[in-house]
């Protein structure tokens, strides 16, 4: 290098010129090698600038973009009137950065998703000049998510079908009962009407085939509720009711398997913000397999307890009902494994009750935990919010 102050004017100027050329170099280089495209607009919406990687992004060269103006050759047809709307409200609002997304149609036709992140563009003397915008394609971006939420749809689906192997196994159980009930007092009506009892005896005997008739009616709700996609409708619910209706429910099979079932309700209604379906699904499963631990257990041994408690907890009131049985317990391997789904500790189970209470309670924001009971047995507790509301 020749010290500048040795330079004549003719060389200050040709080195000047070497650099300038060479900053010119390295920056179309650096504009070449860009994977973004960038795209600038003056305050008339006219395009003063494009870079290679947008040009080939959208399939027009820059001499066929700078200079015009709206609506431009890559805007959708369908979107014109809300990009301009967005342009509008763009000049209106207070400078500063901001993204959106929307969709570009390349020269040969091919709809593309696109996140654009607009900045104002201010020259050297902080005078507002127009738009610079950087536009990344991310149609990959959206076509993977779209696979994911069909992927992730699939396995609810498939889940959803699973489980229902499972389901059908009870649900003739569930069924049989009630149905069995209704032929019985339909043909005590009929003998009663034949033979022409007091009015009373067959009246009271039609009141137990309608509600026998309603519980059955409930089965096949539930069994419609868990096939059908629906969201949950939750609305305020006394746990304790809740509690007692199906305790109530599996009544029958508790005097079938020699179980007595002692339940432990608050004075007071206990109100949770739930949805009633999915909690009744929990709460049956809980209690059929306390009983069903119980099964190898002596019959005057067999005690099933089920309380319903308030208690207080760092993040706030919560309502537990716990259910106790007096079985063999669970053991280690078998505890760690429990609330995985496809895990079953029975043959014929699928492995999915406990997999979609857990899921369930989770969705009310609740626990599902389980510990050995003192004396053997195990305890199931089911904990959820206290909500303070009356129920309707």
């Amino acid at each position: 290098h020749i010290p500048e102050r040795m330079l004549t004017a003719e060389g200050r100027r040709l080195a000047a010129e070497r650099d300038l050329g060479a900053a010119q170099a390295l920056r179309r280089a650096m504009e070449n090698s860009l994977t973004v495209g960038m795209r600038a607009r003056d305050l008339e919406e006219r395009i003063i600038y494009v870079n290679p990687a947008f040009c080939r992004m959208v399939g027009w060269e820059a001499a066929e973009l700078i200079g015009r103006g709206p609506p431009l050759p890559y805007w959708l047809p369908e979107l014109v009137e809300e990009t301009l709307d967005r342009h509008r409200a763009l000049g209106r609002s207070e400078l500063g950065p901001l993204s959106f997304e929307t969709r570009f149609r390349r020269r040969d036709g091919e709809i593309f998703d696109v996140r654009v992140y607009e900045a104002p563009l201010i020259d050297a003397d902080g005078v507002h000049r127009g738009w610079m915008g950087s536009l990344v394609d991310v149609t990959e971006v959206k076509r993977a998510e779209e696979r994911e939420r069909l992927h992730a749809e699939s396995l609810t689906r498939t889940g959803r079908l699973i489980s229902l192997g499972e389901m059908a196994s009870t649900i003739s159980h569930e069924l049989n009962q009630p149905l069995a009930a209704i032929a019985s007092y339909a043909a005590g009506c009929l003998h009663l009407s034949k033979v022409g009892r007091p009015s009373g005896e067959l009246v009271d005997a039609l009141e137990k085939l309608e509600a026998q008739a309603r519980r059955a009616g409930r089965v096949i709700r539930r069994v419609h509720d868990f096939v059908r996609k629906r969201d949950p409708e939750l609305v305020p619910l006394d746990l304790g009711e809740l509690v007692a209706s199906i305790a109530a429910f599996v009544a029958p099979d508790a005097k079938n398997q020699k179980v007595e079932v002692s339940i432990d309700l608050p004075d007071a209604p206990l109100v949770v913000h739930g949805d009633r379906t999915l909690l009744e699904q929990v709460l049956l499963n809980l209690f059929r397999n306390g009983m069903e631990a119980m099964a190898a257990v002596e019959p005057a041994a067999r005690r099933l307890d089920i309380a319903v408690r308030r208690r207080t907890s760092p993040e706030g009131d919560v309502a537990v009902v716990s259910v106790a049985d007096r079985g063999a317990g669970i053991a280690p391997e078998v505890a760690e494994k429990l609330f995985t789904p496809f895990f079953s500790t029975k043959p014929e189970g699928m492995g999915m009750g406990l997999a979609i209470c857990r899921s369930i309670v989770e969705l009310h924001r609740g626990r599902l935990e389980f510990a050995p009971r003192d004396g053997g047995g195990t305890v199931f507790s089911l904990t959820l919010p206290v909500e303070e509301v009356a129920c309707p």
